[in-house]
């Protein structure tokens, strides 16, 4: 046989070996250890719907202001919810908090007119009326016809002490609104705050006397009667909305106070 034979029967010899080899049953490979099971996934937060949204309004200054806060921080483009939350906190007393909320609003909507008032109410309720001043004004510039932002730029003018102009804006605010108790009320206290109550007194009437008024319309004619020493008619007026002890406290000190300039200043103070 030659020697390309020969390594001819050693291959055709070697394959049936190899064959057989493969045919035997192999391990099988070890199992893949399970991997660990995933939390299930949390749905992400939604918006409350209309009908929660006016139940929310029902509810006390700071369960209003923990939900809108919620939803503007879902959503830094709901308006609505920023304008709500500035007013919720300014009712609490946290005016800077209020004026941030509000100012959020006016970076992306800069004529908001709700977001304007409510800013400038969160600066005149902490007393910082210079800074109500421009929102008030910007206000009044988006919503001619609408006697809010000229009362609300009164009483900031007033705090920054521009009587003046505080004067004229008063004025042109019940224009606005010949009847409304509460520009009614602004002007007949600015005209008491500064010495003029027989100007309030009659302001102050018809604001008590208009179909919407309620109890701060009562009591401010009641301080004012009371200052003018008309004692009788204030203990009546203050008997319909407070009680007896606070009526009693209030007149004990109106009758130690007499009606001079200084206690004129006071009321200015206190509003």
């Amino acid at each position: 046989m030659c020697r390309k034979l020969a390594l001819l029967a050693t291959v055709l010899i070697l394959a049936p070996g190899a064959a057989l080899a493969a045919a035997r049953p192999q391990p099988a490979p070890a199992a893949a250890p399970p991997s660990p099971a995933r939390p299930a996934a949390r749905p992400a937060p939604t918006k409350a719907t209309p009908e929660q949204r006016a139940e929310a309004e029902r509810l006390d200054p700071l369960g209003r202001a923990a939900f809108w806060a919620r939803e503007f921080n879902l959503d830094p483009r709901d308006f609505e919810a920023g304008v709500k939350l500035a007013k919720a906190l300014r009712a609490l007393g946290r005016y800077d908090e209020a004026a941030s909320a509000a100012e959020q609003v006016l970076v992306m909507q800069p004529t908001n007119v709700e977001a304007l008032l409510e800013a400038g109410r969160a600066y005149v309720g902490a007393g910082r009326g210079f800074y109500a001043i421009d929102p008030a004004q910007r206000a009044a510039a988006q919503a001619p016809r609408d006697w809010r932002p000229v009362a609300l730029l009164a009483v900031a003018l007033e705090q920054a002490d521009r009587n003046d102009e505080a004067l004229a804006a008063h004025e042109k605010a019940l224009q606005l609104a010949p009847d409304n108790p509460a520009a009614l009320t602004n002007l007949g206290l600015y005209y008491a705050s500064h010495g003029q109550p027989q100007k309030a007194e009659p302001l102050l009437r018809r604001a008590a006397a208009s179909p919407s008024a309620g109890a701060q319309e009562r009591q401010n004619l009641a301080l004012v009667l009371g200052l003018e020493g008309k004692l009788d008619e204030a203990e009546r007026l203050e008997r319909q909305d407070l009680p007896p002890e606070v009526v009693e406290s209030n007149l004990a000190y109106l009758r130690a106070t007499p009606a001079t300039p200084r206690s004129w200043d006071a009321l200015r103070s206190a509003q």
